[in-house]
């Protein structure tokens, strides 16, 4: 039971009295007034609703139903004939129910008026009908209509309930049946709906029951012994669970429909209850009388003082009160509270705005530190989240400084996302509230509203509690219920020690840098970081392998060459991580990998040489590292089986064709190494002849000199020459080696005798009789080939002497044709026909058929052609000064050259016509002495 008196008081509505509107002169308005004599009342629908008011002394209000508008312009129909008992207006529909009489006698009637409808100018009455059960007249005490319009109830005084179900706008489609009887006159019926099951409280003097409407037969239960006088009774609203109030002179009880609920001292006998947007109206005396008749407590004619008190029955405090004249009910229109006073005077009581009542309250609950009632009170007033957390913010300042930390830091953590964090953390910094300020910081992750500051804080006081427990539960709560900086955390816990919370952390949201990295430096676990990385998608596998390689590679060398053989070949994560993506395994780059070995040639040659078997197309540097590692390993190795099974594995892979493109690093490589046999495997590949007879020389190795020369010296000629010069200057015998060098030479016509006579006078041992052969024999060759040329160029002198006597003969004698037969159809000649000088004849028309010049025999052109071909290019060679000069220092008989050039007439000019006879052309003598000249040549041939 709540004491009444120990509630606070508070001022949280306006008294004002509703003045008439002002007149156009601007005067001041005056209090409107109602007429006297109201008998019942009600509101709705935006009009306060009034029956039977009294004209002045006369009875003309009397069954007349009245309407006052927010405009306070009152109108009115005539109802009944009589009076006006009972008024309900509905909220939601523009319907009103009536209770009243037409004739003398106890015959109430109901009606029911659709207010949107008109019928002459008044509300369409939609039905009526009597109001009394059965047969028996009694007096119609209370009324409440259901909001769907499918339940009516009518309490009477002499304990019965009539309940209408169905449409109660229609006679056709309801039904009336009496719902109790009883000997007590029943004071207050209410509806209550909760989802489809419908309850009516019914409340006499003596008792209260409820009835369940939505089950057949009505089953109802009797909730108290005890009951109250009329209109002190009403139902609440959800913010109350639609509790129904039962006003008594001592208590306030409330009630649910199978129980009853809590109750309020509040004293003082009532006169009427009204529940309004979540605060209890009640009108009660001011003074403590005991009033004759309950029942009849709205029927008392004394003026004593009446108290209006507005409840808030959540927060426990008194939310207005004041005291009135004679109050007739208390209306509820507009968004106000409206009191009628027996002088008609009306009083609106207007609910303050609610900055305005927190305003008004704070500063007194805040000095009396009345913080709960504080937050209560904002709560119920839908206070914003910035002014609650206010609130909370000075309640939790008032327990700090009271030294209640525990208390201080709850309300602090209902500020959270309003209060900056630093204000709070900075309070409870102190070693021994550091558990507050982890209350504090965990509930700052579970709102997802912690930096990464924030979290480094939490992390440390879990360190420094040493609680392990905590620790583990926070890291281990899903995402969607704590947001952390994880990289943050990650970082704390390495620092703090916690390395196995720190690696959870790391596997769990997929920092793999994090999980290596304390593996590898902070716990050492070579072996799980290796499996680790093996689980990872391909980019991240190959990125962390690079990274770490080296230091797995020196911890453990055997599994981590085994995964960087699958990471270059034939990738897919272990354990079953593939995507959908990973249907085909990824490789590397196996020459990225190679630095990875350092220190570690065993494993670096069984990488590479796994590379090569199962991957033909690896990278270049794969192949020159391993063609490197096993020089290296030949070079150092002194059993001589091994050596030369390494020998022959390295010669192996230089003859693998692998090395074109880096020839130049191969020979180096193999240089270094003083690797002979691919040195020269490697000149030969790459055409250096000299090269190879070069090694030889350096070597002394006069019998392969000679095979070089022998192999290679119809592809390079210079190198019997060099051959020479090199056996020249030796001081050793070498007789043997020279003459199977001037052999050559000679058999090739390689150098001039004066310089191999000249080369060889450098060396101190080879003396004449080694060269004896070689000079007879050049002498015995020169010696016949001056014979030869010499009758050549006696052969060539009687011919050019016998062209010439022909030349002259053609010039100076007639020439006489005899030919009988054309040369092109063989057929016999007949004139007309034509000759040439060469002797060849033609019938006319068969020379005018093939021959394409009128000046030349069609037999002789393609001989003649050829001949004027030949000149004309000696012609054009005979500026050819660069090509000359190359070709005569490159030539081994630079003679020969020079002769040749003669012959072509590079070094005089030929004239062929020096003066032109009279009476012919230039052409036509040119034609004929080529003609001339041509048929000479032919003949002589």
């Amino acid at each position: 039971m709540a004491a009444y008196l120990q509630w606070r008081r508070f001022v949280f509505f306006d008294r004002e009295t509703v003045k008439e509107p002002s007149g156009p002169d601007g005067a001041g308005a005056k209090p409107f007034a109602l007429p006297s004599g109201i008998a019942v009342c009600d509101s709705g629908r935006g009009s306060l609703v009034f029956g039977d008011i009294l004209c002045g002394a006369g009875r003309c209000g009397l069954g007349g139903i009245w309407f006052l508008p927010r405009s306070l312009q009152l109108s009115s129909f005539q109802a009944y004939k009589l009076r006006v008992t009972h008024l309900y207006q509905l909220k939601q529909h523009s319907i009103l129910v009536s209770v009243g009489e037409d004739e003398e006698g106890i015959n109430p009637l109901v009606k029911v008026w659709n207010l949107e409808k008109r019928d002459g100018g008044n509300p369409l009455c939609t039905r009526i009908f009597p109001a009394i059960p059965g047969n028996k007249p009694t007096v119609v005490s209370c009324l409440t209509v259901h909001e769907n319009l499918n339940f009516m109830a009518i309490g009477f005084a002499d304990g019965s309930v009539v309940l209408t179900k169905g449409d109660i706008t229609r006679d056709r489609h309801s039904k009336t049946q009496i719902l109790h009887e009883g000997s007590y006159p029943v004071t207050g019926l209410a509806f209550r709906q909760s989802g489809k099951t419908t309850h009516l409280f019914v409340v006499t003097t003596e008792n209260i029951q409820s009835y369940m409407l939505s089950v057949k037969d009505y089953p109802h239960l009797e909730l108290d012994t005890h009951g109250c006088g009329l209109r002190c009774s009403s139902l609440s609203d959800p913010s109350q669970d639609l509790q129904f109030i039962v006003a008594g002179n001592e208590c306030v009880y409330l009630y649910q429909p199978d129980e009853r609920g809590p109750c309020f001292a509040f004293e003082g006998q009532k006169l009427i209850v009204h529940w309004y947007r979540g605060y209890l109206v009640i009108v009660s005396k001011d003074r403590k009388t005991s009033p004759k008749s309950e029942f009849a407590g709205n029927e008392t004619q004394n003026s004593d003082k009446q108290v209006l008190n507005i409840y808030d029955l959540c927060n426990k405090f008194i939310a207005y009160s004041s005291i009135f004249d004679d109050i007739v009910d208390v209306l509820a229109e507009w968004g106000s509270l409206y009191v009628l006073t027996r002088d008609g005077k009306i009083h609106v009581l207007q609910e303050k705005d609610t900055q305005t009542k927190l305003e008004a309250c704070k500063y007194m609950l805040f000095r009396k530190n009345l913080f709960e009632m504080a937050i209560n009170l904002a709560k119920s007033h839908h206070l914003d989240s910035d002014g609650l957390s206010e609130i909370f913010r000075q309640y939790g300042d008032h327990l700090y400084n009271k030294g209640n930390h525990d208390g201080a830091i709850q309300q602090y953590i209902r500020t959270i996302g309003k209060l900056e964090p630093s204000y709070v953390i900075r309070k409870f910094l102190d070693a021994q509230r550091i558990h507050n300020l982890t209350a504090y910081l965990q509930m700052l992750h579970l709102q997802s509203l912690a930096n990464a500051d924030h979290t480094t804080l939490l992390l440390n006081c879990y360190t420094k509690l040493k609680d392990s427990s905590k620790l583990e539960e926070f890291i281990k709560t899903s995402e969607s219920e704590v947001h952390f900086d994880v990289e943050t955390a990650i970082k704390v816990l390495r620092q703090a020690g916690y390395y196995s919370h720190a690696v959870y952390l790391a596997e769990k949201h997929e920092h793999h840098e994090w999980y290596l990295k304390i593996q590898l430096e902070d716990i050492k676990n070579y072996q799980e970081a290796l499996h680790y990385i093996g689980k990872l998608p391909f980019e991240q596998a190959e990125s962390n392998m690079k990274r770490y390689g080296k230091i797995l590679m020196h911890h453990v060398p055997n599994e981590t060459t085994e995964l960087l053989k699958i990471l270059c070949t034939d990738y897919r994560p272990s354990g079953g991580n593939e995507g959908p993506g990973m249907l085909e395994g990824k490789k590397a780059n196996s020459e990225e990998f190679i630095p990875v070995f350092a220190n570690n040639s065993r494993e670096l040659k069984a990488f590479l040489e796994h590379m090569t078997e199962v991957q033909a197309d690896s990278p270049q540097g794969v192949y020159d590292t391993l063609l490197e590692l096993r020089l290296q390993n030949w070079a150092h190795e002194q059993d001589e089986q091994i050596k030369e099974k390494l020998h022959n594995e390295a010669l192996t892979l230089l003859k693998s064709g692998r090395f074109k493109t880096v020839f130049d690093k191969a020979l180096v490589l193999c240089q270094m190494h003083s690797f002979k046999d691919g040195v020269l495997y490697l000149y030969e590949q790459g055409k250096l002849f000299q090269q190879i007879m070069h090694y030889h020389m350096q070597n002394e190795q006069y019998k392969k000199v000679i095979e070089v020369c022998e192999l290679y010296g119809d592809q390079e000629a210079c190198l019997w020459e060099q051959a020479l010069g090199y056996f020249a200057r030796k001081e050793e015998n070498c007789k043997e080696y020279i003459a199977a060098v001037l052999k050559h030479i000679e058999n090739k016509n390689l150098m001039p005798p004066l310089l191999v006579v000249q080369t060889l006078a450098h060396n101190s041992t080879a003396t004449l009789s080694v060269i004896k052969d070689y000079l007879v024999n050049k002498l015995q060759k020169q010696s016949r080939q001056i014979e030869q040329d010499e009758q050549r160029i006696q052969k060539y002198r009687e011919e050019t002497t016998r062209i010439r006597l022909e030349i002259e003969e053609l010039k100076a004698s007639p020439k006489i044709f005899q030919k009988t037969k054309c040369s092109i159809c063989t057929s016999a000649l007949e004139l007309p026909s034509v000759h040439f000088l060469c002797g060849h004849s033609f019938h006319q028309h068969c020379f005018e058929s093939y021959s394409e010049s009128d000046s030349e025999c069609p037999t002789c052109m393609p001989e003649n052609r050829k001949v004027m071909d030949m000149i004309r290019a000696q012609e054009q060679k005979r500026d050819l000064h660069d090509q000359f000069q190359h070709q005569l220092k490159c030539s081994n008989d630079g003679f020969s050259v020079v002769a040749d050039y003669f012959g072509r007439g590079v070094f005089n000019k030929l004239t062929l016509i020096t003066d032109l006879p009279s009476g012919k052309t230039a052409t036509t003598i040119e034609a004929g002495l080529q003609r001339e000249l041509l048929i000479h040549t032919k003949r002589s041939t």
